[in-house]
């Protein structure tokens, strides 16, 4: 018997996806690394940052656990510390790739409705601090993952696997550190960008009506450079948030369906709605993890320019290769 249909997409869907978000984000980080994008540095700094954490999330998420582990189901990521490892790991990076979106967010939203903090709040330091912090947190908060799990089975005095505890489905406080996990990576920070967003959208509504009340001349309304320029600082805010929501959307609806009813699992049964569901939800979720580039070079020019100069480069240094060699041998003759 052949396998499910979401199983075969999933073995073509990864490699792919790896394929192309790999290279993406080591890009974007070499190009706003450079600082010639034209964006503060305080922007800077959490682009580079979700970058950073999606590159990652490709890296370990992606190509080892997903493709390798699931490839390689007997290599050295069996053995049972490696597996905790990994298994912590693609959380922590994950959940950093997650709140990095999110305080790319609430920065934008202080920069755009909160003008008193924003000349305190909207700097690289600050920018900084609240990455660093924001990591340092994520990492303590999976640390209880490593005892959340042992051995599948002993082979020679060897540990090989991982399975989930008995003491995780009896003993209260690990019900509710699943659920606080959950919810911090899933349903907290989706709710907190809604929020954000809307209230970002909402301030800029109320701005651009006045300053178009006040500069309309009977009928005819002036150029407000001021709103072009707010509208290209939005633009970048909306496609980034926004492709993260969309995409995340069908994870939160499947984790919400799942935690509400008792079928959460699904005994190996492939063609499950609710298996389905989760691992489409899971599809779009990692794929979130490399569209910032496309967003980037759709909606930045001075971006878009950079990318051009660091594909070319390499083609540009063969070329002058070239050049000096055909000049040395010119020379010689």
């Amino acid at each position: 018997m052949g396998l499910a249909a979401i199983l075969q997409i999933k073995e073509i869907y990864y490699p792919v996806l790896a394929t192309f978000g790999v290279p993406a984000n080591v890009m974007t980080i070499v190009i706003l690394s450079r600082g010639k994008c034209g964006l503060s540095k305080c922007v800077s700094v959490y682009m580079v940052g979700m970058a950073v954490a999606d590159l990652v999330v490709m890296i370990f998420n992606v190509i080892v656990y997903l493709i390798f582990n699931y490839h390689f189901p007997y290599s050295f990521l069996s053995y049972t510390a490696v597996c905790k490892f990994v298994l912590y790991i693609t959380f922590a990076t994950l959940d950093m790739s997650v709140w990095f979106t999110v305080t790319f967010t609430f920065d934008r939203f202080v920069a755009i409705c909160c003008h008193d903090f924003k000349e305190k709040f909207c700097t690289k330091r600050i920018a900084t601090t609240v990455m660093v912090t924001s990591s340092v947190l994520t990492c303590l908060k999976g640390v209880p993952m490593f005892f959340l799990y042992e051995a599948e089975q002993i082979i020679n005095n060897v540990q090989w696997g991982c399975r989930t505890k008995a003491a995780v489905y009896t003993i209260p406080a690990w019900s509710v550190y699943g659920w606080l996990q959950s919810t911090s990576v899933v349903l907290l920070p989706f709710t907190l960008m809604a929020l954000f967003n809307s209230l970002t959208v909402r301030r800029i509504l109320l701005a651009n009506r006045t300053r178009k009340g006040l500069r309309t001349k009977g009928s005819e309304i002036q150029s407000d450079p001021e709103v072009k320029n707010r509208r290209k600082s939005i633009i970048l805010l909306f496609t980034v948030s926004g492709s993260f929501i969309l995409l995340w959307l069908t994870s939160v609806g499947s984790f919400a369906a799942t935690r509400l009813s008792s079928s959460v699992y699904y005994q190996g049964d492939y063609s499950n709605p609710g298996y389905i569901a989760t691992e489409t939800g899971y599809l779009l979720m990692y794929l979130s993890s490399c569209t910032n580039t496309c967003i980037y070079a759709a909606t930045q020019r001075k971006f878009r320019e950079e990318l051009r100069n660091v594909l070319k480069s390499p083609w540009k240094e063969f070329h002058d290769f070239l050049l000096i060699w055909s000049m040395l041998i010119q020379t010689k003759k």
